[in-house]
């Protein structure tokens, strides 16, 4: 019996140092994995009270690693921690703050701002002071509160009683304004929600306002020189302002008889833009003629300047009258044919007459004039004329050609009136 109870003694004393060196295996492991695995980053502070070894290091409030170790280093305290969230991306140039979340429980270490892209954070970076703040401590509140009161108490700024008087007249300013004092802030309370509400239109006003100012500041030379423009024609019209004056004082004076006229004139004045109502009516249905008269004025006026005979005082044309080609009967028959009420006794003695046809024209009755020979009239023979010395007499005129609307009559004519 007692062999057998040693027996289990030492099976229990052996598992229980089995047991025990499993636990120190295990806690190694984790610890050799803990402080092996990780980025680690080292922040100095300018102080790190209340802040110990294993507390977390947070980022938004999410721990991602823990403080291995704190060294204080003169007149500053070196904090080496480890990053242990794998999916963490920290940027290279993060912050880091010891920060307190009550008076009461202890600090931790929290590193902003999170990672939007570009260098990372690698591992064994150093974040220096200028990039790291601590909190104000109990001790650091009561000093700085102390010092406050030291400075508006009777030995500084209330020496003389200023403190004193002026919270007074406060107090007067506010007795029985406690009413319209929580309406301005209630007001203010409705004017902060609107802005809340309408931050978007807000943040859109100041960036059309920044793009605003960088024109003006690209235009900046110009904004300059339309400056000293307006500078000068100010400066002109300063110099100029009695003869301004008098000017105004004439506009007011002509405008006053003008008024005067309108009132005395109305009725004539309102025919009068009627009737001018219907000349530009007129005007605007002739726009097509008027475009062609302005468009050939020019040139008409100029062939005008260009056919006066200033020696003689007179206009050299070459009238191309077409009229003149025919005997004057002849047109004074075509006048009565083309007649709408002309008697019909009077167009058929037109046609009853069989010479009309052969009279010449006015045209050749002048040039028989100018060559001082006899019209070719029917049945008159030419003026004898002398020969010249070895020559022989001018032909006579010939008879005049047969006119286009009366060639029947004219064929008759040509059969019965002809030279002998």
């Amino acid at each position: 019996m007692t062999g057998s109870w040693v027996s289990d003694k030492r099976q229990l004393t052996t598992a229980a140092l089995v047991a025990v060196v499993a636990i120190l295996a295990a806690v190694g492991v984790w610890q050799a994995a803990r402080l092996g695995s990780g980025r680690h980053v080292t922040a100095y502070f300018t102080n790190a009270s209340a802040l110990f070894e294993d507390n977390a290091v947070q980022m938004k409030g999410v721990p991602i690693g823990t403080i291995d170790k704190i060294t204080p280093e003169g007149d500053r305290v070196r904090v080496d921690m480890t990053i242990t969230d794998p999916d963490v991306k920290l940027p290279a140039d993060v912050k880091a703050a010891i920060v307190s979340p009550s008076l009461v429980t202890g600090r931790n270490v929290t590193l902003f701002p999170a990672w939007t892209g570009g260098p990372e954070l690698t591992d064994g970076a150093v974040i220096p002071l200028e990039r790291t703040a601590v909190p104000l401590g109990v001790d650091d509140l009561t000093r700085t509160a102390t010092e406050l009161a030291k400075a508006l108490g009777p030995g500084g700024l209330n020496e003389q009683g200023v403190l004193t008087d002026s919270l007074e007249v406060l107090a007067e300013n506010l007795d029985g304004n406690g009413q319209a004092i929580n309406g301005t802030i209630v007001d203010l309370g409705a004017l902060g929600s609107t802005l809340s509400g309408s931050s978007e239109d807000l943040f859109a006003t100041i960036t059309e306002l920044q793009r605003f100012v960088a024109m003006l500041k690209e235009n900046d030379r110009t904004l300059r020189e339309f400056n000293e423009r307006i500078a000068d024609v100010s400066g002109v019209l300063a110099d100029q302002r009695e003869e301004l004056g008098e000017a105004l004082r004439d506009l007011a004076t002509a405008l006053d008889d003008v008024t005067v006229f309108i009132r005395d004139n109305r009725a004539a004045l309102r025919s009068n833009v009627d009737r001018l109502t219907e000349v530009t009516r007129v005007l605007v249905e002739q726009r097509a003629a008027l475009t062609e008269i302005l468009d050939l004025a020019p040139a008409a006026l100029s062939n005008l300047a260009n056919v006066y005979d200033a020696s003689s005082g007179t206009l050299n044309t070459r009238a191309n009258l077409q009229e003149l080609a025919n005997p004057p009967i002849y047109m004074v028959c075509k006048l009565v044919d083309d007649a709408l009420n002309a008697p019909v006794e009077l167009a058929n003695l037109c046609k009853q007459l069989p010479l009309v046809d052969q009279l010449p024209s006015l045209q050749q009755i002048i040039t028989g004039l100018q060559s001082g020979q006899l019209p070719p009239f029917p049945g008159l023979m030419p003026l004898p004329t002398d020969p010249a010395p070895g020559g022989t007499a001018p032909a006579p005129v010939p008879a005049p050609d047969t006119a286009p609307d009366t060639a029947d009559v004219g064929e008759a004519g040509a059969d019965d009136g002809g030279d002998p």
